[in-house]
């Protein structure tokens, strides 16, 4: 998978369902994904936050980009509105804390600052799942698309591959059967909880499942979801 900032609890069901997770640093950066933003709840809204990156290069790798020098502001902006959006929220003075030291995080390092707030909320939700940088995985690093994701599951000496839904048009059953790998997807099925909207809003951040729900209550979550065989 690609490393995105605290994403959606899909990608934690994921992440904590699988033996190995492999995490892309050396996979190119895109501008309209989910690698340095993500939404929030603000005023009942759902409200964009995102981290400031250097101009560089289109064809660089997220090990290859950078936050801005004066990242520190943009920060002090966010945490703000993340206290203000959720200050009244349950568990909101058992999280907010981590979520500062992720985003007080001192890499200007796009991969290591992402790297590390996965890491820092796998510790707070228990999550023991072994998480490996790809390119430490010994591979032709050349090579794109589903033959690069088959290569590394052939290498880690896997027989079967999980992603989320929305990848499901981009790998090919046969491709990865002939090669004895399995292919599966997850479908995220969570049940609404309480947030200050009339209506549940989904897909947000990890921000706001964790400020709204116990370590214990997030741990059932990341169970709700199905398996689909391609």
């Amino acid at each position: 998978m690609q490393p995105y900032f605290l994403p959606y609890i899909g990608y934690w069901q994921l992440l904590n369902m699988v033996d190995k997770f492999v995490i892309y640093d050396n996979i190119q950066y895109t501008k309209k994904g989910w690698i340095n933003r993500n939404n929030i709840l603000l005023n009942k809204k759902t409200f964009l936050f995102s981290m400031p990156l250097k101009k560089d290069k289109n064809f660089l790798n997220i090990n290859e980009r950078y936050l801005l020098d004066d990242a520190g502001v943009n920060v002090t902006k966010v945490l703000r509105q993340i206290e203000n959006g959720y200050k009244n929220a349950p568990s909101f003075h058992k999280a907010f804390p981590l979520i500062e030291k992720v985003f007080e995080n001192e890499s200007k390092n796009l991969f290591d600052y992402i790297y590390d707030s996965i890491i820092s909320i796998c510790g707070y939700l228990n999550v023991d799942t072994e998480i490996i940088i790809s390119s430490n995985v010994d591979i032709d690093h050349a090579l794109k698309g589903q033959e690069k994701v088959l290569s590394i599951v052939k290498a880690l000496g896997a027989d079967t591959y999980v992603n989320l839904h929305g990848g499901i048009d981009l790998y090919e059953k046969e491709m990865f059967k002939k090669d004895g790998v399995d292919l599966t997807f997850t479908i995220p099925e969570l049940a609404a909880y309480p947030q200050f909207s009339e209506e549940f809003i989904p897909n947000l951040s990890i921000i706001d499942v964790m400020m709204f729900n116990s370590v214990d209550e997030v741990n059932c979550k990341l169970q709700q979801y199905k398996l689909l065989y391609k």
